[in-house]
């Protein structure tokens, strides 16, 4: 498969060759890819997480255990009040 890259692509593959940490332009693409490969899974873990977490807080809310939206950000100011007050 030949891939054709862009100028800015090829400078910055050329830019990391350069730097000394890779040799040639495959180890730069290998790199890439298995960091794209990782980022996909990573992203789909979250994805997950996140989706497991909104189902619980779901349960939660139904159940009555949840907060109301001014005493959340009530919550949060507080705490924005309390860090300015420690950095004095």
């Amino acid at each position: 498969m030949e891939i054709l890259l862009k100028p800015e692509q090829q400078q910055f593959v050329q830019a990391q060759i350069a730097s000394g940490k890779f040799t040639n332009a495959d180890e730069v693409v290998d790199v890439a890819f298995r960091l794209l490969e990782k980022l996909g899974n990573e992203y789909s873990q979250w994805i997950e997480e996140t989706r497991e977490k909104i189902d619980l807080a779901r349960v939660e809310l139904e159940r009555g255990e949840g907060l109301d939206g001014e005493t959340v950000v009530h919550q949060i100011l507080d705490r924005f009040q309390q860090a300015r007050e420690a950095q004095k």
